[in-house]
């Protein structure tokens, strides 16, 4: 545990709302939260409070670090056979679209290789359900980046799309986490858990992967030594007890397994996808309150999760930096190319370079670290 000062050990801000104060008495004992109290705090516009709170569980756990990852995101292809059901997504396409692209391995390959001079330490690898993309591809795919970088961590595909690949070859999901891991694949992101509520699920992407095979996709990948993230798509049909009842499912299954690295909230895009024409919402995005509230409850309720990550592509940078106040321990990172969030409108940029990184870091009044996929330190300055 970090070196605290005595400052550190109570709460910048009391709460006005007297419906927090037995839920900061319990934060500042270092007690677990419930579930009702997890919807309170969602339901409350006491958002300082709030902030502070988590600020000070981020303190007890991480000091006034930063993390940040020199990063590229290669996404295979937007070819998606869920492209119909997947209401909210502006990335998948049919293989008959006119966006749609596979990219040959050379072409992963080179773009990779763009990049070399930047010193990046992880490919985060995810893309489309492609009808005909076999496991070899991917394999291949991992194989040939760890031959050519051999420096660079993998995180690689989603529980959606092992469990994808693992119906095309008429094999289990373990084995196609243990033909990834024996390619090359370190770790695992978190997407595709969406909203784990089935009546949200039926709304927003009927057909894909129920929550609890997404949790079983995880479970095994953790029993097979792969760390994996995890996430939540706020800011569309759910309700603060469907967010509540999701994060519970996740911190259960960290309590078992101790598997995730890192819980990432994601914020809904409505442009360009289906769910935002349906509910009228085109230009109307998620709230920076909204925003800074669903990252400092994950922080306040995931208590066995080391690490939260404000996703600065979908919330702004500007945001991001706030939630550093807010009980956000991990920036992101370069991402050099991000398509799937910019085909659903974000208008941020599709990559931060390293030196902006640290400044935001920096003028937060934090102190930037560059980590691995592991969160094992390159660096501090």
């Amino acid at each position: 545990m970090p070196e605290l000062l005595e400052r550190d050990l109570d709460l910048a801000v009391r709460p006005s709302d007297p419906a927090l104060n037995p839920i900061a008495d319990k934060v500042r004992a270092g007690e677990r939260l419930g579930f009702e109290e997890a919807v309170t705090l969602f339901k409350s516009d006491d958002l300082l409070a709030i902030g502070a709170m988590a600020d000070l569980v981020n303190r007890r756990m991480n000091g006034d670090r930063v993390y940040f990852v020199a990063n590229q995101h290669i996404n295979p292809t937007n070819v998606c056979i869920l492209n119909t059901v997947c209401v909210f997504c502006s990335f998948g396409v049919s293989p008959t679209h006119a966006r749609a692209y596979t990219m040959p391995l050379e072409e992963a390959f080179e773009e990779a290789e763009l990049t070399r001079e930047l010193g990046i330490r992880e490919f985060h690898i995810v893309g489309g359900l492609h009808p005909k993309l076999r496991l070899e591809y991917y394999t291949d795919l991992i194989r040939g980046l760890k031959q050519r970088h051999p420096e660079t961590q993998i995180k690689a595909l989603t529980a959606v799309e092992i469990a994808h690949l693992a119906r095309i070859e008429s094999v289990t999901s373990v084995e196609v986490l243990e033909a990834l891991k024996e390619a090359g694949m370190d770790t695992m992101p978190g997407g595709g858990a969406e909203v784990f509520s089935p009546a949200v699920r039926d709304t927003i992407a009927d057909r894909k992967l129920v929550a609890e095979e997404w949790i079983r996709v995880h479970r095994e990948a953790h029993k097979l030594g792969i760390p994996t993230n995890c996430t939540l798509l706020y800011g569309h049909v759910e309700t603060m007890e469907d967010r509540v009842s999701h994060l519970a499912m996740l911190r259960d299954l960290q309590d078992e397994t101790g598997g995730f690295l890192t819980y990432i909230p994601l914020a809904y895009h409505p442009e360009d996808n289906a769910l935002g024409e349906q509910l009228g919402w085109r230009g109307r995005r998620t709230t920076g309150m909204d925003d800074l509230k669903n990252l400092a409850v994950g922080r306040l309720f995931l208590d066995n999760i080391p690490h939260i990550k404000t996703h600065w592509i979908m919330v702004t940078t500007k945001v991001s930096q706030i939630a550093l106040s807010f009980g956000i321990d991990d920036l992101e990172g370069t991402v050099v190319l991000e398509k799937i969030t910019h085909d659903a409108g974000a208008d941020t940029p599709v990559g931060l370079p390293f030196d902006e990184i640290i400044h935001l870091i920096k003028d937060a009044g934090k102190r930037p670290v560059e980590r691995d996929s592991l969160y094992n330190v390159i660096r501090e300055y």
